[in-house]
């Protein structure tokens, strides 16, 4: 088969393809836009609807209104001319008094025992009517009787009156009626007058909501039905009473307000319909009702009572113009198919002459000889090609050499690179996101012993057990886009040693920015941590000789009062009295508590996170230090929140802490004065230890170099205090902050992080 003919096929089977997706793409934008145009026309309809339904309901009301203030205006008239004693009415003056006030009928209630109930009227089936069982009319009527006003919802209220909305009659369950109630105290019984509400009736039909929908409906011939719903009553069973013997389904519980619903589709159509009232947006659906294909939208209104407007839409409508449009486009494709079909014929053996100059040239160019150069002198797309293939064998020529030139200066960047991992003394390891160790340098193998061969594709070993959830929470902190610097832990060694350790891990992405890899940069701070534990145990050392002086004179007093009592117990020789004993009891457990606190600084304890109350350390360092404050004329006052949430701490090392500030805050003030330590949490997250002194201060050039090692303004100080108080509070995760201002004392601020939740519980 010829190029020409290939060439053809091509064209006339590309052609195809775009023609036939012209016509699915019209199909089917047609089809959205008709039903666009559909939902749309609904929704303006819905518009219309609910404004005019707004308007007719307002005037529909406005009438209801008027025929209640007739009949408010005739119970004050007729309350004028009736004896207030309703036994001293008869029926036949209130059949004479209704004609004389123009109304259809007149009946007085009186409120009984336990019901309200009808004793006279002009209508002869009124009489004996009770309104225990009529819901909210019962209501209003106690409310009229007790308060001589009405607060229910329904219906209207004027000053001791309330008339209800139109509905079926009891007594006569074939006639509608207003009703209105009158009732001011004066009298024993209420005024009920009434009359037929056939106007509001031939008001709906004529001019109000029905005749609106009616309208329409012959207007939008495709629109097969318009219905609202009360979403109070709809998909509920129908709540009907007898009267007269007759079920009576009334006015004011219809779950269908306005217009006629025979296209049900019951279930779906409750549940999108309370569905569309929650939400407050348009629902449509489609469904096969009555033998036609009904596109169904729910449009919220929303008044003082909320309803929706059902519109049903008549979809095959929207089909006819759609196919109709569809066979006209195929018409029209298969025409331009079969021109473009001979064109491409004709078209194809002139474009492929001078294809065969140009094979040559390339054909060159595949062969690795970028000085072949085409000439053609043409000025059409193929002399344009012929130019640009001359462009791209130069340009090739030229990025050829680039090439080479970049690729020589990658693999001097990749030896640099490797040069400076492989040299570096901190140990570098990569894994995948699965942790599997995919690279690692030479220092990995000097710092942890395993070579690359033994841990490439497996993940680490090398974690202890107590903080792998630690280490998997930084990397999904990683992960997440935070930073993970410096991040202090301890690893095991191929040897099984542990070794303190700080680890960098940075992700690893390709060039779409997705993370495909962790990378890890290990330093080796064993010896630092060393060098820290030295001179914290120096710092400690140097604070217990210190404390010794005063832990003697503590130790003395106590003695001194057990050498009283046994020196008393010879002189006596016979038994001491229980109270001495006790207060000998309590020196000797005062002399035990500061031996053990003094025994527990001194010796040398292994690192123990535990769950600790911060009360109870402050509490026995303040009872440690107390003779020396004394000592100093120096009061100690311990201010504590109620509650404060325990925390998780080396108890050891925060006395050490605790010793260090106190200490400093005493010999601040060797004349006298006052340290206040307050202790609270501002929240369930952290815990604030203050202590303010009463001292001479630190100057403000002294004040920023606070904590350096060896920096001290005491004669004996040996400047490591504040220093090893830091590195303590920062192995805790909390901070420490120090102000001071000369001649009026120094306040330090520990801030501690308190035990998750779940671990507070007893």
């Amino acid at each position: 088969m010829s190029i020409k003919v290939k060439l053809t096929i091509c064209i006339s089977l590309l052609v195809a393809i775009i023609l036939t997706l012209n016509i699915s793409i019209y199909y089917f934008t047609s089809k959205e836009e008709l039903q666009a145009n559909a939902t749309q026309q609904m929704l303006t309809i819905a518009e219309q609807m609910s404004a005019s339904v707004e308007v007719s309901q307002q005037a529909r009301q406005y009438i209801e209104d008027m025929m209640g203030e007739k009949l408010r205006a005739t119970a004050i008239a007729a309350q004028a001319q009736l004896n207030p004693d309703i036994s001293k009415v008869t029926n036949e003056e209130l059949v004479v008094l209704s004609k004389e006030l123009g109304i259809d009928n007149l009946t007085l209630w009186s409120k009984l025992d336990n019901d309200i109930v009808a004793l006279k009227s002009s209508n002869p089936k009124e009489i004996n009517l009770s309104s225990k069982s009529w819901d909210y009319w019962y209501a209003a009527f106690l409310q009229l009787f007790d308060k001589h006003n009405v607060t229910i919802q329904q219906g209207q209220r004027l000053p001791n009156y309330w008339s209800g909305p139109i509905n079926f009659s009891t007594s006569d369950p074939s006639i509608i009626n207003k009703w209105g109630n009158y009732y001011d105290g004066t009298t024993n019984y209420m005024i009920n007058p009434y009359m037929n509400a056939k106007t509001i009736l031939d008001f709906q039909q004529t001019a109000g909501t029905e005749a609106i929908v009616n309208k329409l409906l012959q207007k939008n011939p495709n629109i097969v039905e318009i219905t609202g719903f009360d979403p109070d009553f709809i998909g509920k069973a129908p709540i009907i009473k007898i009267k007269q013997g007759i079920p009576v389904y009334n006015l004011d519980v219809r779950d269908v307000i306005f217009g006629a619903y025979t296209y049900k589709d019951e279930e779906n159509d409750v549940v999108n319909i309370h569905k569309t009232i929650q939400t407050g947006e348009i629902i449509t659906t489609e469904a096969n009702l009555n033998g036609k294909h009904i596109i169904k939208s729910f449009i919220p209104v929303k008044e003082n009572h909320p309803y929706v407007i059902g519109i049903n839409f008549d979809r095959s409508a929207i089909d006819q113009v759609l196919n109709h449009q569809l066979f006209v486009q195929c018409m029209i494709s298969l025409g331009l198919w079969l021109v473009t079909m001979v064109t491409s014929y004709f078209m194809a053996g002139l474009l492929i002459r001078p294809i065969h100059q140009i094979l040559g040239t390339v054909n060159e160019v595949a062969a690795g000889n970028f000085g072949t150069l085409t000439s053609s002198r043409r000025n059409d797309e193929l002399g344009l090609l012929s130019s640009r293939v001359n462009t791209m064998t130069l340009n090739l020529r030229s990025y050829t050499t680039q090439l080479k030139e970049a690729a020589e200066e990658l693999r001097n960047t990749k030896e640099y690179l490797e040069s400076l991992v492989n040299h570096t003394s901190d140990a570098i390891h990569v894994s995948d996101l699965q942790g599997n160790v995919t690279q690692a340098n030479k220092a990995f193998e000097t710092m942890y012993g395993w070579g690359l061969d033994e841990v490439l594709g497996k993940p680490l070993t090398n974690i202890p057990e107590p903080y792998y959830e630690e280490y998997n929470d930084k990397v999904l902190s990683m992960l997440q886009g935070h930073s993970v610097a410096d991040y202090e832990t301890i690893r095991y060694d191929k040897d099984g040693r542990l070794l303190d350790v700080s680890i960098t891990i940075s992700p690893i992405r390709d060039e779409m920015g997705i993370i495909v890899a962790v990378a890890s940069i290990t330093r080796n701070i064993t010896t630092r941590k060393q060098t820290e534990e030295v001179l914290r145990r120096s710092e400690k050392l140097s604070l217990i000789g210190q404390l010794a002086a005063g832990v003697a004179h503590e130790i003395r007093n106590p003695l001194t009062t057990l050498k009283g009592f046994v020196q008393l117990q010879k002189q006596l020789k016979g038994p001491l009295k229980e109270s001495y004993l006790d207060i000998m009891l309590t020196e000797l457990d005062r002399i035990n508590f500061i031996v053990g606190e003094f025994l527990v600084l001194a010796k040398p304890q292994a690192t123990h996170f535990q769950l600790a109350d911060i009360r109870d350390i402050l509490k026995d360092m303040g009872m440690l230090l107390e003779l020396q404050a004394i000592l100093n004329n120096v009061e100690i006052d311990l201010q504590f929140a109620e509650e404060v949430p325990l925390i998780h701490c080396e108890v050891n090392q925060l006395k050490q802490v605790f010793i260090n500030v106190l200490k400093n805050a005493i010999e601040a003030m060797p004349d006298s004065g006052k340290i206040i330590i307050e202790l609270f949490s501002p929240n369930s997250d952290h815990v604030v230890i203050r202590v303010t002194d009463q001292g001479c201060g630190i100057p403000e050039e002294y004040l920023k170099r606070v904590g350096e090692p060896f920096f001290t303004i005491k004669e004996n100080g040996n400047g490591l205090g504040i220093m090893v108080t830091q590195r303590i509070i920062n192995n805790h995760k909390g901070s420490i902050t120090i102000q001071s201002t000369p001649g009026e004392g120094t306040c330090v601020e520990i801030i501690l992080p308190c035990a998750p939740v779940e671990e507070r519980q007893p």
